[in-house]
């Protein structure tokens, strides 16, 4: 199987996951011109922004320590992406970041997982 599908697989799971926790998914794959969002998902009036990481094994870190500064960097950019493209306003629409790491068939979830670390939104 390949990486991509492999992937999409995951996201699937994490997707469900999600569900079952009773968020909605709104959106998948979501590219910018900063990153793709794997899930967005909104959490009661909370826009939640998804990063989902699978590792096959922890032989080289786990799937949560792959969220490294430079990628919450992105995501955060890409967050208010969405927001200015969905006509949301940005000072106060409530949003979350959270992370999903999968590694073998283990889930671990981390809501609230960092905090906006893009340029200034104000």
């Amino acid at each position: 199987m390949n990486k991509r599908k492999i992937g999409a697989d995951k996201e699937k799971l994490a997707a469900e996951y999600l569900g079952a926790m009773g968020l909605k998914i709104i959106d998948r794959n979501y590219r910018t011109r900063y990153e793709e969002i794997d899930i967005i998902a909104k959490d009661d009036e909370t826009y939640v922004f998804v990063e989902v990481k699978y590792r096959k094994n922890d032989k080289y870190g786990t799937p949560l320590e792959a969220v490294n500064t430079d990628k919450i960097r992105r995501i955060s950019m890409g967050a208010v992406s969405y927001l200015n493209n969905h006509k949301l306003p940005l000072d106060n629409t409530p949003i979350r970041f959270d992370v999903i790491g999968i590694c073998k068939d283990d889930i671990t979830y981390v809501k609230n997982a960092f905090d906006y670390a893009g340029m200034s939104i104000m």
